[in-house]
């Protein structure tokens, strides 16, 4: 049973450690602190109860196990959350008329450049999306271009220039927590 419990305990503390570092990255600075408080509690137990079993060789193996379940896990969990703004560049070399009319039907904000690529000319489109929107706004380009060529990349900050939808409060929801960001 011993062995059980630092295996899921380990999952949770390295689960709440990636978060811990998501939610540094991010920029919220209330709920990191909050998240690492538990997250060392958690450990602290299950390290404590490994040390009291030094002869437990079981132990040692649930604890690396739920390390490495907690990574994947941890992984998982802020893909889900999916919290941040990522840019998307896509670049086509069909007509994009079709493509940016739809794109502003949904309320999806873009700059367009014209360009050249190795085959002719290209459109280069560049869109500031919250991550949860990814998926939707992808669904847009590959039903207008599904051989666009695409990139979709983090972004740090932003200088809120009315290009991001956002909703009028502004806060940001996990489960029971609520937080209010200042700024971008």
């Amino acid at each position: 049973m011993l062995p059980l419990l630092i295996f899921l305990a380990r999952i949770l503390d390295v689960s709440l450690g990636t978060m811990r570092i998501v939610f540094v990255s991010k920029g919220l600075r209330r709920l990191a602190p909050l998240v690492g408080f538990f997250e060392v509690f958690i450990w602290i137990i299950a390290i404590k109860e490994v040390m009291q079993n030094l002869t437990n060789i079981v132990s040692y193996i649930a604890y690396a196990g739920g390390f490495a379940m907690g990574n994947y896990l941890g992984l998982k969990l802020e893909k889900r959350l999916a919290i941040g703004i990522s840019m998307i560049r896509v670049v086509t070399s069909r007509d994009p008329d079709p493509l940016f009319q739809s794109l502003i039907l949904k309320g999806v904000g873009f700059t367009r450049v014209r360009g050249e690529g190795s085959q002719g000319e290209v459109g280069i489109l560049f869109m500031i999306v919250r991550r949860v929107e990814i998926e939707s706004v992808m669904e847009i380009v590959k039903k207008h271009n599904p051989h666009a060529f695409y990139t979709i990349e983090d972004v740090g900050s932003v200088r809120d220039g009315g290009a991001i939808m956002r909703p009028k409060n502004r806060k940001f929801s996990l489960g029971p927590f609520r937080f209010f960001r200042k700024g971008n």
